[in-house]
């Protein structure tokens, strides 16, 4: 008992450092010059109970775990149907969903579709990262870099060569896929934490040179403007930039509304997604999804079976890559402008907990747990300020009750008659 009520007065010291660093200390502007302000009486109140909950939580460690191993864990196979059932409803399931998704945003307000639209970036992005860290277990710390490579290739391009979203797509894509190759041959030799070392030090990298070459990128004014994606040359803007540019209202004879352009874009959202999940749910059939696998669970396993170690890195970071490019991509034709800041080592964490919130190698888990990860921050913006400590308090309960994810990978397996 001695042992974990040290155990817990250390965590509980640490906790309130850092806490007081965070939330405790604030700087602010008084004129020219800054000040230190501190928390609240309410922010006070708040830290002291979060570090009290600390204390309690390490010193009676094992009750906890005791009353969390009793609590049902949700089983999603119980809810539904038979396996035979299942084949055959699938199909429609699928086909219901997609049309589903494709009739909705007529039915529901502009900020919905735009706030669905990011989720569906996330998903690129977390299906993406689901590659390398799930289903190969290369931990990569770096991702947001080929979601950067993605987003200013199709900028530049469309700023210096006047190439259209379209044509940017599949080059915004293999140049991420390029340097998710490059990246993976250093890393050959590495696992574990070395491994997710070097590539926070690759994420970082990319953001520095883009904020430094100013000449090309902008630096930290970014790229501002950049083309929207058009149907079929038909451009979505209430006035033509140019003479002889066709405008989708104009072409249609109706009014004009910003809700087209929304719309349009989330529909090219839901269109990149369902190509991404049919692509990697196809590969993870394949051999090379075999492979990934079988390097996640023992490296030197897979080597003994004369397996090539070296292809299977390079095509898990060259795949996950070229996910990233396709999301970075969208996301610069989205919003109109990038800047470094888009980019910053959050955006891989966020991404990471993602997968691991959804479930290891799980694609069910990641699109679910990437909705939630978009949406609950909406849901409650007056807790804005506290977004991170919410997601690292979501990731401990995870941990604590189901570890394994919200939707674990289902295996296939076989059963011998006794």
């Amino acid at each position: 008992m001695t042992n974990k009520f040290y155990n817990a007065l250390f965590a509980s010291g640490i906790a309130f450092i850092l806490t007081c660093l965070m939330v405790g200390i604030k700087l602010d502007t008084e004129g020219t010059q800054l000040a230190i302000k501190g928390a609240s009486a309410e922010q006070w109140t708040w830290i002291g109970l979060g570090i009290a909950l600390v204390f309690l939580s390490q010193l009676f460690s094992d009750k906890i775990d005791a009353i969390f191993s009793k609590v049902p864990k949700p089983k999603l196979s119980n809810m539904l149907p038979k396996e035979q059932k299942m084949a055959t409803l699938k199909p429609w399931l699928l086909a219901l969903l997609i049309v589903g998704m494709l009739v909705w945003p007529f039915m529901v307000s502009r900020g919905s579709v735009d706030l669905a639209t990011l989720a569906l970036i996330y998903i690129m992005l977390g299906l993406g990262l689901n590659i390398v860290v799930g289903l190969a277990g290369l931990l990569d710390l770096g991702f947001v870099a080929f979601y950067a490579v993605g987003a200013y290739t199709y900028a530049l391009l469309s700023q210096y060569f006047g190439m259209s979203f379209w044509a940017c797509l599949p080059i915004s894509a293999g140049l991420a896929a390029l340097f998710g190759f490059i990246l993976g041959f250093p890393v050959l030799r590495l696992r574990g934490d070395y491994l997710a070392i070097v590539t926070l030090g690759f994420g970082e990298i990319i953001r520095i040179l883009l904020n430094n070459w100013t000449a090309v990128t902008g630096g930290p004014n970014g790229i501002s403007g950049i083309d929207k994606p058009t149907l079929f040359g038909l451009e979505f803007s209430r006035r033509a930039k140019e003479e002889d540019t066709v405008l989708f209202h104009e072409f249609f004879g109706i009014d004009y509304s910003s809700s087209y352009k929304v719309i349009f874009l989330y529909l090219i959202a839901v269109i990149l997604t369902i190509f991404v999940v049919y692509v990697i749910n196809r590969l993870m059939r394949m051999p090379v999804g075999r492979a990934w696998e079988a390097l996640r669970e023992d490296e030197i396993a897979c080597r003994s079976l004369g397996l090539n170690r070296t292809v299977i890195k390079l095509s898990a970071f060259t795949l996950g890559a070229t996910t990233a490019g396709f999301a970075g991509a969208f996301f610069a034709a989205r919003q109109g402008f990038i800047s470094p800041e888009s980019f910053i080592f959050i955006e891989s964490a966020i991404i990471l907990a993602i997968v691991v919130l959804g479930g290891m190698g799980s694609q069910v888990g990641v699109i679910l747990a990437a909705i939630i990860m978009t949406i609950l921050p909406e849901l409650a913006r007056e807790f804005s300020e506290y977004r991170m400590l919410l997601f690292g308090f979501l990731m401990v309960i995870m941990m604590r009750w189901r570890p394994q994810g919200l939707v674990p990978m289902k295996r296939p397996h076989l059963e011998l008659n006794r």
